[in-house]
């Protein structure tokens, strides 16, 4: 054998190892692409389903927030109008009931003073134009 020979035969068998590691290699390869698709596939499976659960339960929240909002358009509505009756009763009850009470007093008051002892004149005063004068000056002023 000659030296170009050996060199032939060590050049072949270089090639056939190499192509031995590329071999299994692209086998290791074609399993792990093999789990990756399952893998892939899988995970579709249990993605649609939780996707479309996902879809309904955004739907319901949007639901429940319409539902909300209409209760707290309601709720605004009622204070309002709670708002306006109780105005409306202040106006049309307040007046007239300050004006009982006041009677009320009055009556009282009158009662109380008739069960009491008459004033004495000399305490007695008389307003005239705004300023009050003394017993003794008003019958100056009278006689």
């Amino acid at each position: 054998m000659s030296g170009g020979e050996v060199a032939g035969i060590l050049v072949a068998v270089f090639w056939a190892i190499l192509v031995s590691f590329l071999a299994v290699a692209l086998a290791r390869l074609a399993q792990v692409l093999k789990a990756t698709t399952k893998l892939v596939a899988d995970v579709t499976e249990q993605a649609v389903p939780l996707l479309a659960d996902a879809s309904t339960t955004v739907r319901s929240a949007r639901t429940q927030l319409d539902r909300v909002d209409a209760i707290a358009s309601d709720v605004q509505e009622v204070t309002s109008n709670a708002s306006a009756l109780s105005s409306t009763v202040a106006s049309t009850f307040g007046g007239p009931l300050v004006k009982v009470a006041a009677f009320g007093y009055g009556v009282r008051k009158a009662l109380g003073r008739s069960r009491e002892e008459a004033p004495r004149s000399a305490e007695r005063r008389t307003v005239i134009v705004g300023r009050t004068v003394p017993a003794a000056r008003r019958r100056k002023q009278k006689g």
